[in-house]
Order: structure tokens, then sequence, then C-alpha cells
């Protein structure tokens, strides 16, 4: 049996496009922010519920036309993608901080679900040793934060619209990444 090393199976993961996740979270908070235009500050309300609890299902279905196809059984086990699925449970967690706030003011939803389901960007970068998750986390609590506070009548519209911008400069990071010169050598070397 050819075991492959943690090494190795970080690269595996390292190389893949990674666009279904974000592909889905665009739509959804696309979403969400015409629910915000459109509709009460209640149906605001579920529609971020629901949206964002049900991206990571968007995802899988979107990850059959990506080419990563997050459900193929015939592909090697990963230690990584087992990690980044805890990632996805530990934002799905994070309503726990989300759900007190939300019951003191129902405002505050946006914000708490804005920054808490954005945090899984953090490991990711640790993981495909690339900066795109540290700019899509650091750039979310910081836009999200800032828009809670300068527009606090546009809650429900500036900050999901906010995140599908930051979704799509994501998109175009990831798209476009190179692989590091020290793990295209390290494959090319086996």
């Amino acid at each position: 049996m050819n075991k492959r090393t943690l090494e190795e199976q970080r690269i595996e993961f390292s190389n893949q496009k990674f666009l279904a996740t974000p592909l889905a979270g665009l739509i959804v908070w696309t979403i969400i922010g015409f629910v915000g235009i459109f509709f009460s500050d209640f149906i605001a309300v579920w529609s971020i519920f629901i949206g964002t609890g049900s991206i990571v299902y968007l995802a899988m279905f979107i990850s059959k036309y990506t080419g990563e196809d997050f459900l193929d059984k015939t592909k090697p086990k990963n230690e990584f993608d087992k990690l980044f699925f805890f990632t996805v449970g530990q934002a799905l967690l994070a309503y726990s901080i989300a759900i007190p706030f939300f019951l003191v003011d129902y405002s505050s939803l946006p914000m708490t679900v804005g920054i808490l389901t954005g945090l899984m960007w953090l490991p990711f970068s640790w993981i495909i040793k690339h900066w795109v998750g540290i700019f899509h986390t650091l750039t979310r609590i910081i836009t999200v934060l800032t828009l809670w506070y300068l527009l606090p009548e546009y809650r429900f519209i500036a900050i999901p619209f906010a995140i599908v911008l930051i979704y799509i400069i994501t998109l175009i990071i990831l798209k476009n990444r190179k692989n590091d010169t020290t793990i295209t050598k390290h494959m090319t070397r086996r």
C-alpha cells in the first residue's frame, strides 16, 4: 500500500482549483443582498440564516461543474480535505455566537455571520501556503465591521454586497494564483 506523506497530501490539496466554495458564497451573499433591498428585515434575517447555512451544499453541487467534485469517492483520501470540512463546520458552529447577539439586536446578524463564517479562510491560507485566505479574512472583517458602524440603516444590503465584492476579488486571486515554486520543485523531484 502506497501511503502519501502529509506534505504530499498538502501539495495535492493545494493544487486544486478552489472555485466551488467561493462561487457558492458569492451566489448566496448576492441573493442575501438583493433580499435586503427588496424585502423586509424579517425576510432578510431568514435569508442570512438559510442562505449561509446552505453555502456548503451549493458548493458541493457547483464542485461537479468546476472539476473539483467534493463527493467523488474515487479520489484518494486526503487529510486536508477533512481539515477543510472541519473549518466549514467551525464556521457553522459560529452561529452559537451570532444567534445570542441577534436576539438582542437583529441588525447585528449581517456583521456577526459575515465575519464569523469568513474566519474559515484563515486556516485555508496556511494549508495552501498562499496569502489569499489571509486577505479574504482580514478584508472581510475590516470591511464588514466598518460598514456595520457607518451604514446602520443599510446593514442588510451594504454588508452582503461588500462580501460579494471580496468573493469576486478572492476568485480572481484563486484563478490566477501560481503554485509556490517550492511546491512545484518538490513535485518534480518525485
